[in-house]
């Protein structure tokens, strides 16, 4: 993820001034107040999947607030999302209070006025999601200025997994496969929240539906892997072997033939790129896991019709 600012490097007098500077008055344009100023520690990191803006923040305890004159300054309606790891936020909207904590998440408006307190020290991932997308995906076409959704268990576990997953591995994928796991991921935020508690995650088809969309977004994110086994998918993703193969059988391939599918695509996107002709077919074949150059020609004249040094010449 691309750092936009950190304290680390200032001296500790000098770095809520700066916090407030930097991030405060231009980033995401809200008011904040901390009660100890005199060693404030705080960082932010980006990353964007398709219409999905992320970030990872770290966050001394403060009183963050938006008001009308920071939101008139807004050019989108959006949500955000918060996954805390550290620490807890309370988030006040709408004459509500949600607790965000380790175990739970709070999607709320960034369009309405709202307050933050976080409680201690608070290290959590935030996504920005477009009201627009975002609300198309729900059974009633619309979603509450402020919500809850359990991380613990069942489908909010997998999205905030999902979520993680992305943020660890996102710098190594390229802006066509981060834009398709963003679309993924609100797909999975969005069953998530319309399910609610009505979720069981060991017997509910649709969360069977979600933890598939997670596994897969891990392969995505590893399919450069030459040692991409089905064991070490398996362990990566808290499912057995067994499990595993199950999952995949909610689809019309099987988890070896959706890999070699996607690291074909992947290639096959690689070499219509003008920007990356550089790389050799076999420099190309190898990055994305095949250990077999001649192989990885037949599996791909199969698929397209035309070999890879046919499409390159087109």
């Amino acid at each position: 993820m691309d750092l936009i600012f950190s304290t680390d490097d200032l001296e500790p007098s000098k770095r809520f001034a700066a916090w407030q500077g930097a991030i405060c008055d231009v980033y995401v344009h809200v008011d904040v107040n901390a009660e100890e100023r005199s060693d404030y520690q705080g960082f932010i990191r980006e990353a964007k999947f398709g219409a999905i803006t992320m970030t990872d923040v770290l966050l001394s305890e403060q009183r963050i607030s938006r008001r009308e004159r920071h939101i008139a300054k807004l050019d989108k309606d959006c949500y955000y999302l918060e996954f805390v790891q550290q620490g807890r936020i309370n988030v006040l909207q709408a004459g509500q209070t949600m607790r965000s904590n380790a175990g739970m998440s709070t999607v709320f408006s960034a369009s309405e006025a709202y307050d933050l307190e976080c409680i201690g020290k608070v290290r959590s991932l935030y996504l920005e999601i477009p009201c627009a997308e975002f609300v198309e995906r729900f059974s009633d076409g619309r979603l509450p200025v402020i919500t809850a959704m359990t991380t613990s268990r069942g489908l909010g576990r997998i999205a905030a997994e999902f979520c993680a997953t992305l943020a660890q591995e996102g710098a190594s994928l390229d802006e066509i496969a981060r834009t398709r796991l963003g679309g993924e991921l609100m797909d999975v935020l969005a069953l998530a929240l319309d399910m609610g508690d009505r979720d069981e995650f060991s017997e509910d088809a649709a969360a069977q539906q979600a933890r598939l969309r997670s596994v897969k977004a891990w392969i995505e994110a590893h399919l450069t892997d030459a040692d991409l086994s089905l064991e070490r998918i398996a362990k990566s993703n808290g499912v057995s072997l067994r499990h595993l193969h199950y999952l995949f059988r909610l689809t019309d391939v099987s988890v070896s033939e959706w890999i070699l599918d996607r690291r074909l695509q992947r290639c096959y996107d690689v070499l219509t790129r003008s920007e990356l002709r550089s790389l050799s077919i076999t420099e190309v074949a190898y990055q994305l896991g095949f250990s077999s150059s001649s192989y990885f020609s037949t599996v791909f004249r199969k698929k397209f019709g035309h070999s890879p040094s046919d499409l390159r010449r087109r």
